[in-house]
């Protein structure tokens, strides 16, 4: 924790309390309210504690205005530009890049772990043909706590890592399998003569009839969404991780935890949303009468993958992610889907016009990265689980940045209670 230089005064009833401030590397100063309701007998309300830090952390900065990502301080545009994701999580979950030693023997690692239980695919075979694979997924990664029993004493920081390890490996291929599940196609076992990208690439879309090569440049896009969305500060999905591990959780639980929360349409589900957007507008015909509703403040409809909660400018993310888009488009062509095409012509249009570049509604991330597992192949079903295998690393980075801090203590929000006070029960007879 921050040294306290400054301090701030809240006056209540005439009595005044200081309130130690924080000054982080980088972001707004901090109010210190941990004793305020020990000394002043109230609590602070914050719905979704948008205004709260919930933990100091040296992981992931934001700054939305600025439309800024950092990892460990380097910048997402660098990373994903002259990194790949393996090095990335190295970074996440260790502070620093990795030397060339360091990143063979962490690669080396991660691809030997890649592997599941074999008794796990009978797991698999309990769910219904048609389940979803977030359902799956949530389910398989919560039942690894009860196959790698070496690894779930959160006190040992060997079996931490090790569980670390395994997570990040493991992952893709749950959720490959889950993909294939959900198909009725069978299992794709793990190569390691793979990188990590092209090896989830090949467990979803290898057959063992016939020989399948992953394209470089998909691996390559491939890499990019993991790379992108490996961390993104105190989310939801991630509040929830740190959370339910507060509570001394295996941490095969808490990322299933992660996993269950990330789920959520207004987390996880954007990219969906937003193919689910492009096949109700149909055909680029139809993209005028579309922006005409957009910029309609009477209609509900809304553009999806336009615009972000937390950058307030533009998502640093989505440049990148556009050349990819543009790489993967370029490579398959757009002629002969629909949703592609129009894609691509409400893009332009929305870039071209000013009621959009005033409001600061460019495409994000999700809009690019929907498009390119769209063109790759994946139905959206499998969007949300991509997402939860390239969010894994910074679930499991914040997980062992909670445990290893001495002010570690199980979560306990409060409330402002709007029940009924004290009442009498009334017998059955008497209502």
């Amino acid at each position: 924790m921050a040294d306290s230089t400054k301090s701030a005064t809240l006056s209540i009833d005439g009595q005044t309390y200081d309130l130690p401030m924080f000054s982080p590397t980088a972001g707004p100063d901090v109010i210190d309210i941990r004793k305020l309701y020990a000394e002043a007998g109230v609590f602070t309300y914050d719905p979704g504690f948008t205004s709260t830090a919930s933990c100091d952390s040296t992981i992931t900065f934001i700054d939305g205005g600025k439309g800024e990502l950092l990892h460990r301080g380097y910048p997402i545009d660098q990373l994903a530009g002259k990194s790949h994701y393996l090095e990335v999580c190295y970074l996440l979950l260790y502070g620093a890049l990795p030397t060339a030693a360091e990143l063979e023997e962490f690669e080396s690692t991660i691809t030997r772990h890649t592997m599941i239980h074999e008794q796990m695919h009978n797991f698999f075979r309990g769910f219904r043909r048609d389940a979803h694979p977030m359902a799956i997924m949530v389910g398989a990664v919560g039942a690894m706590a009860a196959f790698y029993h070496d690894s779930t004493d959160i006190s040992d920081p060997r079996q931490r890592e090790i569980a670390s390890h395994r997570l990040i490996a493991k992952v893709p291929t749950i959720a490959a399998m889950a993909y294939k599940y959900s198909i009725g196609q069978p299992f794709v076992y793990p190569r390691n003569d793979l990188d990590y990208a092209a090896n989830f690439l090949h467990m979803c879309f290898a057959v063992p009839a016939e020989e399948y090569v992953v394209d470089p440049i998909i691996a390559r896009a491939m890499d990019r969404i993991l790379t992108l969305h490996a961390d993104h500060e105190q989310n939801a999905s991630t509040s929830t991780v740190r959370l339910a591990s507060s509570s001394g959780a295996n941490p095969f639980a808490c990322i299933a935890a992660g996993i269950a929360c990330l789920w959520g349409p207004a987390h996880g589900g954007a990219n969906q949303a937003c193919l689910e957007m492009l096949k109700e507008i149909g055909s680029p015909d139809r993209i005028p009468e579309y922006i005409a509703r957009a910029k309609d403040k009477d209609d509900p409809f809304r553009l999806m993958g336009f615009g972000h909660r937390v950058y307030k400018n533009f998502d640093p993310r989505a440049t990148v992610m556009k050349q990819s888009a543009d790489e993967v488009l370029d490579l398959l062509g757009v002629e002969n889907n629909p949703i592609l095409a129009t894609a691509k012509e409400l893009e332009q249009a929305a870039l071209a016009d000013p009621y959009f570049a005033e409001k600061k509604l460019f495409p994000n991330v999700d809009f690019y990265s929907g498009i390119i597992l769209e063109a790759m192949g994946f139905p959206t079903s499998m969007f949300t689980p991509i997402f939860a295998l390239s969010r894994t690393v910074g679930w499991v980075s914040q997980w062992k940045e909670m445990i290893a801090d001495p002010q570690n203590k199980i979560g306990r929000p409060r409330q402002l209670y709007l029940g009924d006070t004290a009442r009498d029960y009334v017998d059955i007879e008497n209502r």
